[in-house]
């Protein structure tokens, strides 16, 4: 059975009438008699009688036109998908998103749904540091991380930049500050996460102790500082000390007014946040999410124009823009 004896019998079964069928479908009557016949020698069955003035449906006919119409209306809809597909219409999309992005990320998906709305993008919260692996053993299509990057085997973009920000008890005497120096924290015990959550941002946090020429008094956390959970809340809330965490984390928890963010001044208290995706690429479903992302990061604010990224986190910024943000006051995390 072919999907052209299909269509054959449709015409025919519709207009009880060869002729007009073969008129509509641009084809002589003698091939589309012929098609009919293969169809009904195939299933050993009429599904027209016809004479020289009739052409009536037989009760297998009236059967088979129903199922006919709808082996016709899915192969269509199959057609359209890989249709869609090729242009990176249709498919999948499996994002990474790091530690606190997800709301700027959020708005690239509700873009690009509205743009590809046959598309299913699958959303996974993902270490920066894990992004790497999960990237390369394609458990993931694109990443929102923060350095470093496995720049070999992976292309990525810069994306925006975060300032740093300190995290404190309002009891505490620096809390009164609108910001601080690094130089200012070296009587604060520094709760630091584990290296596995963020490599790039535990690394900028040492770094920019090593610069002041301050030996941190660390205080390890296995788990994230500000993910939810209660320990933060408890050494915050006791005044035990301080944690240093990017912009884009969250600046409210549920301690009331018991703890401030103040923006770090020193001159790379800041890490950029990449877009990553496997070089050898070729998924147009996945190059198609890369260009709105680019779209919907090029319209953020800018940042002012003397704060540039730190060094250390420049990678491939030559098809996207440098997008900066306005450095935030002192929140109180209420």
């Amino acid at each position: 059975m072919e999907l052209r004896q299909l269509r054959y019998f449709i015409a025919v079964a519709e207009r009880l009438s060869y002729s007009k069928a073969a008129e509509d479908l641009h084809v002589s009557v003698s091939p589309l008699s012929r098609q009919i016949r293969q169809l009904e020698d195939e299933f050993d069955l009429r599904l027209f009688v016809r004479d020289r003035r009739h052409v009536e449906l037989t009760d297998a006919g009236k059967l088979f036109l129903e199922d006919a119409k709808a082996l016709v209306n899915q192969t269509a809809s199959v057609f359209d998908r890989l249709r869609q597909a090729k242009k990176g219409e249709a498919g999948v999309v499996r994002i990474g998103v790091g530690l606190h992005l997800g709301e700027k990320v959020s708005a690239v998906v509700v873009e690009h749904m509205k743009q590809y709305p046959a598309v299913d993008v699958q959303s996974t919260s993902v270490y920066s540091s894990l992004q790497n692996s999960a990237l390369l053993e394609s458990r993931i299509d694109v990443g929102f991380l923060r350095g470093p990057f496995d720049d070999v085997r992976l292309n990525s973009e810069f994306l925006y930049e975060e300032r740093l920000l300190v995290v404190m008890s309002r009891a505490n005497p620096l809390a009164k500050n609108k910001s601080l120096r690094v130089k200012d924290l070296s009587e604060e015990m520094l709760f630091l996460a584990d290296r596995t959550v963020s490599k790039g941002l535990h690394d900028v946090i040492l770094g920019l102790y090593r610069t002041a020429g301050i030996a941190p008094r660390i205080s390890p956390l296995r788990a994230d500082p500000v993910a939810p959970g209660d320990i933060h809340k408890i050494l915050l809330a006791a005044n035990k000390g301080i944690f240093i965490i990017a912009e884009e984390g969250p600046t409210r928890t549920e301690n009331g007014n018991a703890a401030v963010a103040i923006p770090l001044e020193d001159a790379h208290a800041k890490i950029d946040v990449h877009m990553a995706w496997r070089k050898d690429e070729t998924c147009r479903t996945v190059l198609a999410f890369l260009d709105t992302a680019r779209t919907v990061f090029s319209r953020l604010p800018a940042r002012v124009a003397d704060q540039t990224p730190s060094p250390q986190h420049r990678t491939q910024r030559a098809t996207a823009p440098q997008v900066r943000r306005r450095l935030v006051p002192a929140k109180s995390l209420s």
